[in-house]
């Protein structure tokens, strides 16, 4: 089973996933919902959350493509800096790639 990750190493994936979704959730409900007096949603509220909803699971998906998409090149001048170093010298920490 070694491809298989261990619960040591889905638990951060899990915590990351949950606070995606808490803050997802937090912001649509506070964009979308505006009585509490009623038990089930309205048909405006339900519209409102699932274009909220839609749109920051699309803007995520977009940002995980990218991410994808860029690490590779970042990942390959990060392993060349590594080989140009004189002996000895303390590698620097890697830079986090910026926006687009």
């Amino acid at each position: 089973l070694s491809g298989v990750p261990s619960a040591k190493q889905s638990l951060p994936q899990l915590r990351d996933f949950l606070l995606v979704y808490n803050r997802l959730t937090e912001l649509c409900f506070r964009h979308c919902i505006s009585n509490l007096n009623y038990r089930l949603l309205t048909g405006q509220e339900e519209q409102c959350l699932e274009g909220c909803a839609g749109k920051l699971v699309h803007a995520n998906h977009r940002l995980v493509r990218a991410y994808v998409a860029t690490m590779p090149s970042v990942l390959q001048r990060r392993a060349q800096q590594l080989q140009e170093l004189p002996p000895g010298a303390s590698p620097q920490p890697p830079a986090a790639p910026g926006p687009g």
